[in-house]
């Protein structure tokens, strides 16, 4: 029997349609090239993404339930889903919950969840390598702040292992901070002029760069980063690209995806 072989990409999703084609769909398209004997589909996790989208723009994006349902329907023995979360945390646990109740249904004859981009140490070491082909070594006096999404879930510890795998790799000049968690931007304004740093520039460490980039990051209110920061004395300026557009970060949901493919293989 001929195997119909599917990869779900699965995201949170955005509303911004150039960052969604540039970050979301450029992630898909690689996985497309990579996996050719894959029919690859893509699912988000925010209802109000999806709703937004298809009442601005007419576009249809499934859910993670309606996407596994329509596959289902179509006849797909073996599905890889593949979350393109940055950690493990409340998004990514919801997603393997629902890969869980297909799997204990039956519905497919094999599916698997890979793991997000920050899962083990070689992912940390891969995304500090990626970043690198973005970032040039800040020089004294001036610093890289990646903008990470924070959550309240004990996941959110892997920006703290983050921060420690860029030290070790001399990136002392880069630190990390959490819109949702610790530390926020008023854990590092401390730690930013105790090192005497002049000038920073802003990066989301997002899939995209969406709504938290524009408004969060480097907004015109005063409660964004830019605002504060400058209030603070810095200089300020911003790299609005999210890590979907970097290859090299690409590479690590590759690599996932072909160890998923491993474990399917070795138990059909």
């Amino acid at each position: 029997m001929i195997r119909k072989k599917g990869i779900l990409v699965v995201s949170f999703g955005t509303t911004h349609i150039n960052t969604l084609q540039s970050c979301i769909g450029s992630c898909e398209d690689s996985i497309k090239r990579f996996f050719p004997d894959y029919e690859v589909r893509r699912a988000f996790t925010s209802g109000i993404v999806i709703k937004r989208l298809k009442e601005k723009y007419g576009m249809r994006v499934d859910s993670v339930g309606q996407a596994l349902a329509r596959m289902k329907a179509d006849g797909f023995n073996e599905v890889i889903v593949q979350p393109l979360h940055i950690i493990p945390g409340i998004e990514y646990e919801e997603v393997g919950k629902i890969a869980e109740e297909y799997a204990g249904r039956g519905a497919f004859g094999k599916i698997v969840l890979g793991k997000p981009a920050l899962h083990d140490y070689d992912d940390y070491a891969a995304a500090v390598n990626a970043l690198k082909e973005q970032l040039t070594v800040p020089e004294k006096g001036h610093a890289v702040l990646l903008m990470a999404h924070g959550t309240a879930h004990f996941a959110n510890a892997c920006y703290c292992e983050l921060q420690m795998v860029l030290k070790y790799n001399r990136l002392d000049g880069v630190y990390v901070a959490t819109v949702e968690g610790y530390p926020a931007i008023e854990d590092i304004i401390p730690l930013l002029k105790s090192r005497s740093i002049k000038s920073v520039t802003l990066m989301p460490f997002m899939l995209v760069a969406g709504d938290h980039a524009t408004n969060d990051m480097v907004g015109t209110g005063g409660g964004s980063w830019s605002s504060i920061l400058k209030r603070e004395g810095f200089a300020v300026d911003a790299y609005m690209h999210g890590l979907g557009e970097n290859t090299a970060f690409q590479d690590i949901y590759i690599k996932h995806i072909k160890d998923m493919q491993l474990q399917v293989n070795a138990t059909v």
